[in-house]
């Protein structure tokens, strides 16, 4: 695992993900929205469990796992036909 320093406001320095992996952060006014958007990705990826927390103001934020290596359904056919461009970090 690779290190890096998120430069957000109120982040530290974290550890990245196992390669095929992928980090999600879910923020949303409710627990139920939050699970609702985690559920959708699960049925894309296989994924570890979830970890919610309040967020600050109000509402909720859900941390999960994907495993991309590990996609199914329409997540599957998008990550196989599409190519990056060019390299960036940028989305």
């Amino acid at each position: 695992m690779e290190t890096y320093t998120d430069t957000g406001a109120g982040t530290d320095a974290r550890t990245l993900p196992a390669a095929g992996h992928a980090e999600v952060r879910i923020v949303a006014a409710s627990p139920e929205a939050a699970r609702a958007v985690a559920e959708v990705l699960r049925r894309c990826f296989a994924s570890a469990e979830q970890r919610s927390y309040p967020a600050r103001h109000g509402g909720t934020r859900l941390h999960l796992t994907v495993d991309t290596a590990s996609a199914a359904g329409p997540a599957h056919s998008w990550l196989t036909s599409s190519r990056p461009t060019a390299d960036t970090d940028e989305v």
